[in-house]
């Protein structure tokens, strides 16, 4: 239906859409933070110290119902692709380092998109889509530049994971930043890459920081701008949240002395909530990273730049990951997908307008260990958790330290449903299953549809051996699978 209401005016809208002031191309800036909690912004929290992150929302445009996967691949894949991972095989968990997975590679995904649109295309930071083929790594599908790692986490300042170096230069290693904190390096190389630019020519620039997946590491003048918060690991966290917020803010800066700034759409995001037991929050939400409720899936988001028609605002309309790829195409001047998950939601981001989407799937997981959430969906103000609802399922204040991990048997959950109205109660304190059975019939029924078309979680347990940085000079590196 939204297509047909909006296809009289969006011949002429399209031809305008990629274009900012005075005739300029519109660049784009996509920056995701990781494992960033609902809590853990000053927006939401007035002990946390993020002032570039604030003043950006509260000049654009704050994305107060967007959101993404319980865990990072996921989410990741559902940004660059437009479909829901379980259309994927991404449903289960991340991609391990040791398994011959990626994101599917018959999908043209977001860089290729915009490339077609004569986009210069970089990604400075955290790929997580899989890398055990060339074919899957980010230069190999349609980004011109890649600095960064290709898995889930590493050391901040040796770049290393589970031993062995995960740090590259497009296709080369990258030895010679041993020691750099990474939020560091990542923010110097975005902005060579933006002081480099022709700005005659549209710029994406994806920015998946580490900041702030464990570990807990910060260099001490970020800790220390948090004397109050007395568990240790709490404290370091939220300096690393400061640290990315300085980021932030120098990157803008450089956009702004470099003349791009007034022709740049910028898109923050969290890629899930915070992790609990990292210290990451979500309080008021419940639960977090590893979970379907709100706490692991309602994303601290934002829009602020060119082609907003209502900067200061707050849009309560539904969001998810998958929506970004044929927005952003559409903010590009581009024709976005239709065949896929995800809505083109310019026209509504853009002008304030209702958002055409009504229902988010949160995930549908069949593996028998579906650790972050086996199945959820919303529909209007509505919300059916379908089984195991992942592994945190409490309200944690931020320096709550917890080890009330869910780990009940998975199969005890399978028959269970829970049932929340979000409109009036967005913290998920009150199932009204019981009390509404209609309801959980109707919602029940619609992720059923939403199931059959699922694939099978790609999610080999055994480690490849081919995989062995061992072999390709103690370095994780493609070309095995």
């Amino acid at each position: 239906m939204f297509v047909h209401l909006f296809c009289t005016v969006w011949v002429v809208v399209s031809l305008c859409d990629g274009v900012a002031a005075a005739g300029s191309p519109r660049h784009i800036v996509f920056i995701v933070a990781d494992d960033l909690g609902w809590n853990d912004v000053g927006l939401h929290n007035p002990d946390m110290i993020t002032p570039n992150i604030d003043r950006l929302a509260r000049e654009g445009v704050i994305l107060n119902q967007s959101y993404v996967q319980p865990l990072c691949s996921p989410s990741r894949s559902a940004f660059m692709s437009g479909y829901y991972p379980f259309k994927t095989g991404l449903q289960h968990m991340v991609i391990l380092n040791y398994q011959p997975v990626c994101l599917p590679l018959n999908i043209t995904i977001l860089p290729q998109k915009l490339k077609e649109l004569g986009y210069a295309t970089h990604i400075v930071g955290k790929w997580h889509n899989g890398f055990c083929s060339w074919n899957c790594t980010p230069t190999y599908r349609g980004f011109d530049s890649f600095f960064g790692y290709y898995n889930a986490q590493e050391d901040y300042y040796t770049h290393t994971t589970a031993g062995f170096l995960d740090y590259r230069n497009n296709t080369s290693p990258e030895r010679t930043e041993n020691g750099t904190y990474s939020t560091f390096q990542f923010t110097d190389v975005a902005i060579d890459i933006i002081q480099r630019h022709d700005k005659n020519q549209p710029l994406f620039l994806y920015l998946p920081f580490q900041a702030v997946h464990a570990p807990i590491e910060v260099p001490p003048q970020y800790e220390a701008l948090y004397p109050n918060v007395k568990t240790e690991d709490r404290r370091k966290f939220c300096g690393m949240v400061s640290a990315l917020d300085e980021a932030v803010g120098n990157i803008t800066k450089t956009l702004t002395d470099s003349g791009l700034m007034d022709d740049t759409l910028i898109l923050f995001t969290a890629d899930n909530g915070g992790w609990i037991t990292e210290h990451g929050n979500n309080y008021p939400l419940r639960g977090g990273k590893f979970t379907v409720y709100e706490g692991g899936t309602r994303a601290v988001a934002f829009l602020h730049g060119s082609g907003l028609e209502n900067n200061g605002t707050v849009f309560d309309g539904l969001i998810h990951a998958v929506d970004w790829l044929p927005t952003l195409t559409a903010a590009a001047g581009g024709t976005p997908e239709s065949d896929r998950d995800g809505f083109n939601l310019w026209p509504s981001l853009s002008t304030g307008s209702p958002s055409p989407r009504t229902e988010v799937v949160y995930n549908y997981d069949s593996h028998t260990l579906p650790t972050e959430g086996h199945a959820a969906i919303r529909v209007g103000d509505y919300k059916l958790i379908d089984g195991y609802p992942g592994l945190y399922t409490g309200w944690y204040k931020p320096e709550q330290v917890t080890s009330d991990l869910n780990l009940t048997n998975i199969k005890d959950w399978a028959t269970k449903y829970q049932l929340f109205n979000l409109k009036d109660d967005p913290t998920e304190h009150n199932d009204l299953s019981t009390s509404h059975p209609d309801i959980v019939k109707q919602l029940a029924a619609r992720l059923a549809w939403y199931e059959k078309q699922a694939v099978p979680p790609n999610y080999p347990l055994l480690p490849d051996p081919k995989s062995n940085p061992q072999l390709y000079g103690n370095v994780w590196s493609p070309g095995w699978c």
